[in-house]
């Protein structure tokens, strides 16, 4: 087993942070710090530390939903940064790390977990895992605006895939659409938007694999229900 998915497998952390935490030399195989990436392990014969500390696979795995408000910042460390997102989960604090992002300005539906590999494979574009946003624009948007979406259109970074978008409402002077992707590019949904003539004005995330916001509070969290992780790592391969 390649030893960042044994990191992320112990709730350490996600696989591409795990890489990040070998490189900067705190993670010890057998008492000799790793020098390289992808290095494979023995689960049971290998001992593996991060600074310091020996860790083994999570046996406690926890899963939270979060409606995060606009003005936090999705990151479990920034010096630049007071309004972390992590603030809002105080009793889990350190335990558990964001599942992607969700930018500063927008607000919806984050997932966390120390379940490191069910957050990567998540994350990770090839499982393709569908996210539902609500978006209120500027301008009244046309069903062929809305066509024009859904069958893709071009980027700075390559075209993006085929969405599914319904008109919620919509007066002179603005609409809200509900729009569903399976990617996750970099503010993807507000340069989709802009791109077409019909700047986002506010945005929010109200599903996730199928995991429905619902009514929960702005601020507030809950621990996801079992049927629900069944839901999300079925998705991805896990079940």
């Amino acid at each position: 087993m390649r030893i960042n998915k044994y990191l992320a497998r112990s709730g350490v952390a996600s696989r591409r942070q795990a890489d990040t935490l070998i490189t900067q030399g705190r993670v010890r195989l057998n008492g000799q710090v790793v020098g390289e990436l992808g290095v494979q392990i023995d689960e049971n014969r290998d001992v593996v530390e991060v600074d310091d500390k020996v860790v083994s696979p999570a046996t406690g795995t926890i899963y939270l939903m979060l409606n995060k408000p606009t003005g936090y910042l999705v990151s479990s460390k920034d010096p630049h940064h007071d309004k972390l997102v992590t603030i809002l989960l105080k009793e889990y604090e350190g335990k558990v790390f964001p599942v992607g992002r969700l930018d500063f300005e927008s607000s919806g539906l984050l997932l966390f977990t120390n379940d490191g590999e069910l957050a990567f494979r998540l994350s990770h574009p090839r499982f393709g895992v569908e996210k539902t946003y609500e978006a209120a624009i500027a301008g009244a948007i046309l069903e062929s605006d809305l066509a024009n979406l859904d069958r893709g259109i071009i980027l700075e970074d390559g075209p993006t895939a085929p969405t599914r978008s319904k008109l919620i409402s919509k007066s002179n002077t603005t609409s809200v659409v509900q729009i569903t992707l399976h990617e996750g590019r970099k503010r993807q949904v507000r340069r989709m938007f802009e791109k077409i003539g019909f700047p986002v004005v506010s945005l929010k995330r109200i599903e996730f694999g199928g995991i429905k916001l619902g009514n929960l509070a702005e601020g507030k969290f809950v621990n996801l229900k079992i049927a629900d992780v069944r839901k999300l790592k079925s998705q991805v391969g896990l079940v």
